[in-house]
């Protein structure tokens, strides 16, 4: 059985997605995500980034599919898809090829009660609780803490100088952590998440808002205390037993919330 799986989306919901991904594995798997995702992706047979493949032309008026895209999607006995489930023209083209592709939503369903990664897992026919895992290479735990004060939204920022005071109160020496579009003298950057992972999972700390880069720390086992503000935790916070999330309107949360929830993290896993 060959099988293709398509997730497109950001990088929190490319990992929340990754037991539904191993779930779905067959004999020969092939998983196309968005690019900046695509190391993390360590047991399929092939991973491509979605962008270089050229499926985003299929479904678009008066373009034909490219012949090579159609005769590779065709060289598989099945296909998940994620992507194109809000395209009607998409999936009208891809379904009019006589491909063997199942469409599954994106996104859990508004205003519901289901964690995402759970969504997904039961999307692909799995049951139980979904806890994303990235692998990394051994390496020793060091005496740092990690702080990624920035997401993909300004809405879900907590504030960059309560983050500064928090690193004054941390009892441990702190790193930062940033994107490369993101403004934050001295903080490491290090594109490739596969290679971000493996530094993550070296800190005895990670601290961060709403973010695909706190799924990142919480799926490589790193303690985890994430922010959240408008978006609901229930549905989308990191999965893990070394989490703690605080949540609520962020000009609310204060620099104790946080401290409090470090606190407790640590006696939860028995200090660091």
């Amino acid at each position: 059985m060959r099988r293709l799986l398509i997730r497109p989306g950001a990088i929190g919901d490319c990992i929340l997605s990754l037991p539904a991904l191993e779930c779905l594995r067959s004999e020969y798997t092939e998983i196309w995500v968005r690019s900046e995702a695509a190391p993390l992706i360590r047991f399929a047979d092939c991973v491509r980034s979605i962008a270089s493949t050229g499926i985003d032309r299929m479904g678009l008026e008066g373009i034909d599919p490219p012949p090579d895209l159609v005769a590779r999607l065709r060289s598989f006995d099945s296909i998940v898809s994620w992507y194109g489930s809000n395209r009607e023209e998409f999936r009208t083209q891809m379904n009019q090829l006589g491909l063997p592709i199942r469409f599954l939503d994106a996104l859990p369903p508004a205003g519901g009660a289901v964690h995402a990664a759970d969504f997904f897992l039961e999307q692909a026919g799995c049951g139980g609780v979904a806890v994303p895992r990235i692998q990394c290479r051994a390496a020793p735990t060091k005496d740092f803490a990690v702080i990624h004060p920035f997401s993909g939204s300004p809405r879900k920022n907590w504030s960059l100088e309560r983050y500064r005071e928090l690193a004054r109160r941390l009892e441990m020496p702190v790193r930062w952590c940033a994107g490369p579009e993101e403004q934050l003298e001295d903080a490491a950057r290090i594109d490739n998440l596969y290679e971000l992972a493996s530094w993550l999972s070296t800190a005895r700390l990670y601290i961060g808002n709403d973010t695909g880069i706190t799924h990142l720390a919480a799926a490589v086992g790193v303690p985890v205390v994430a922010i959240f503000g408008p978006t609901d935790p229930a549905v989308w916070a990191p999965r893990g037993d070394r989490i703690r999330v605080v949540s609520g309107s962020l000009d609310d949360i204060s620099v104790g919330q946080v401290l409090n929830a470090v606190v407790t993290c640590k006696q939860l896993i028995g200090g660091y």
